[in-house]
């Protein structure tokens, strides 16, 4: 019989590759195969199903071995991790191969959306971008850290901070001087790149009929319009909208039994940059309602003032990424009703 299943375990150099044939049986057992020589050896294999995990490099294995003709299947690490035999053959590469062959069967695994090379360079822009964002964040610290062991202590906002701090540049030590006005020249190259980064990602949304789309929705600007399409596609791999803000952690985490139903916070799963942006977006609606008496705008206050500013927050960016999905999935046969409920 001919090999129907593969599990291969990704790594940088050395791949572990399991096979099996329609009885189960192992008839591909290879715990050592170069990184020159993974693509040669699934290409020389009859069209199957490959199972990997979604890890660094996957999504470009999948789409090169989806070449060959072979169905390729990404799943998340932890929910391979309940498939490896630890107990009879311990936690090693080719062990891990064979739970990733076996749990690429399973009826009701849940798979990774493979992502074209178009999506991933959009998300390189967002990963850079957030890494500028977390430097910036870090220098602004340090720069008031060493200020305060000098007795200055300045505003948190980095505009009125860069704005104040030089009139105690002179009051300081030599080497003291030197350091804060390092930073601050590295600091200001830091926002220069972050503009250009903000710039670079406003026109990819603007470029694209769907992000336009994402963004007639309120609470969703070019940032989380862009990040959205390039993180779920046109949002096929979802059945509803309810499936993609529970992929995000954004509905409430479960302890029912015997009938009871309780439930507890928003289990924070999936995509921590995606809740982020579409939280601060709701945030941003909150902000901004004013004297607004649209129906949106009266259900977003009454939420307030019965749940609290934050529970809020949470369910509007719930709502936003169903509202996303279906805009996605339906294209111009959804109508965005920013005024509905």
């Amino acid at each position: 019989m001919s090999i129907v299943t593969v599990g291969i375990d990704l790594a940088k150099n050395v791949f572990a590759v399991h096979g099996i044939d329609a009885a189960g049986k192992a008839l591909l057992v290879k715990p050592r195969v170069a990184r020159d020589q993974l693509a040669t050896l699934v290409a020389e294999l009859p069209p199957c199903l490959i199972g990997m995990e979604a890890c660094s490099g996957a999504h470009h294995w999948a789409r090169l071995f989806s070449v060959h003709g072979h169905t390729v299947k990404l799943m998340a690490p932890r929910l391979v991790a309940p498939y490896r035999m630890s107990g009879k053959r311990g936690k090693n590469d080719a062990a891990d191969a064979a739970a990733i062959c076996e749990a690429v069967t399973r009826p009701n695994m849940r798979f990774v959306p493979t992502k074209n090379e178009h999506q991933q360079a959009i998300l390189c822009l967002h990963r850079t971008r957030q890494g500028f964002v977390e430097e910036r964040t870090a220098v602004y610290n340090r720069l008031r850290g060493l200020l305060a062991e000098f007795g200055v202590v300045l505003p948190q906002k980095p505009d009125r901070l860069r704005r104040e701090i030089g009139a105690h540049l002179e009051s300081l030590p030599g080497w003291a001087s030197r350091c804060i006005s390092d930073l601050l020249e590295h600091v200001g190259s830091v926002e220069d790149r972050l503009a250009e980064y903000d710039r670079a990602i406003a026109d990819v949304a603007r470029n694209d009929a769907r992000s336009r789309q994402l963004m007639q929705l309120r609470g969703i600007g070019p940032t989380t319009a862009s990040a959205l399409l390039a993180s779920i596609g046109m949002g096929h791999d979802f059945k509803n909208g309810r499936q993609v803000a529970a992929w995000l952690g954004l509905t409430p985490e479960q302890h029912s039994s015997g009938g009871k139903q309780r439930l507890g916070s928003i289990t924070k799963a999936g995509d921590a940059y995606l809740r982020t942006l579409l939280v601060l977006g709701a945030r941003a609606v909150t902000a901004n309602l004013g004297d607004k008496q649209d129906r949106f705008s009266r259900w977003v206050r009454s939420l307030v003032e019965r749940r609290g500013y934050w529970r809020a927050a949470v369910a509007i960016a719930a709502k936003n990424a169903r509202l996303a999905w279906a805009v996605l999935q339906f294209g111009d046969a959804f109508k965005p009703e920013p005024n509905s409920r």
